[in-house]
């Protein structure tokens, strides 16, 4: 009975993710870089969207993880471009998300990551 009550809110977990990855999909006519919306949608990306997502190994304090694996990004405070190498290349034991994540939604990773950590002051 207790998998059934959990159910739908899975469902509705996985409807949002799916939108905010339409959405960062087609980020130049849904969102400016740098505004809310951007945000809002990298964010969702971050903590659920991405596969595997930023949050299982990333401790990131906007996006409420804490992660175990990788580097502590408030710690780290990496700029845009260097969120944006180590999303397409991959590093360490971190893997490429350059066949699962589209350019505009790494891009939109990489400067939320950067404006959280205060790298992009």
């Amino acid at each position: 009975m207790s998998e059934e009550r959990g159910r739908p809110a899975a469902v509705l977990r996985a409807a949002i993710v799916a939108l905010a990855a339409l959405a960062l999909a087609a980020l130049p006519a849904a969102a400016a870089p740098g505004d809310a919306a951007e945000t809002a949608l990298a964010k969702a990306l971050f903590t659920q969207g991405a596969v595997p997502p930023c949050a299982l190994c990333h401790t990131l304090k906007d996006a409420g993880s804490a992660g175990a694996v990788g580097p502590v990004l408030d710690e780290l405070q990496p700029d845009a471009a260097r969120v944006v190498a180590a999303l397409k290349n991959g590093i360490g034991a971190m893997p490429s998300y350059k066949a699962t994540l589209t350019d505009a939604q790494m891009q939109a990773l990489g400067r939320y990551v950067a404006r959280a950590t205060g790298a992009a002051r």
